[in-house]
């Protein structure tokens, strides 16, 4: 997505990231998140269904050459209808289009439990495993 208003990509994470306790971005400015959206090497794509917004992801090339897949998910209502399988899918084939060294993400037990699972089907391998813990609101 070109020039994401900043209230958009607040709105996104927020619908995508309160079942799962994303609170990291949730007190950032505008400033912080246009400075964000615009940094080199960052993308945001979203998947529309019937005009709605229905998810997103974020790319972040790294200066190693490998690619991120930042953030990823739904908005509730579009969930457990294979629409994670579709977008999956396309952040993988987009981040191998940077000409990426390497695609890799991060997920936690507080992620949706699909999410590891979609992760496997498209090609992902477990690399490593840790646990730490955190305070939720």
């Amino acid at each position: 997505m070109e020039e994401c208003p900043a209230s958009f990509h607040r709105y996104l994470y927020a619908a995508v990231g309160r079942a799962y306790h994303w609170l990291d971005r949730l007190g950032w400015t505008d400033e912080q998140t246009l400075a964000y959206l615009g940094s080199p090497g960052v993308t945001l794509w979203v998947l529309y269904c019937a005009g709605a917004p229905a998810g997103y992801f974020e790319l972040k090339r790294h200066e190693d050459g490998s690619v991120e897949i930042a953030y990823f998910g739904l908005l509730p209502e579009f969930t457990r209808r294979g629409f994670g399988k579709h977008l999956l899918t396309e952040a993988v084939k987009q981040a191998w289009a940077q000409r990426a060294g390497r695609v890799w993400l991060h997920t936690c037990t507080l992620d949706d439990p699909a999410a590891l699972p979609n992760y496997v089907a498209r090609g992902f391998r477990p690399f490593k495993t840790e646990g730490y813990v955190a305070e939720l609101p």
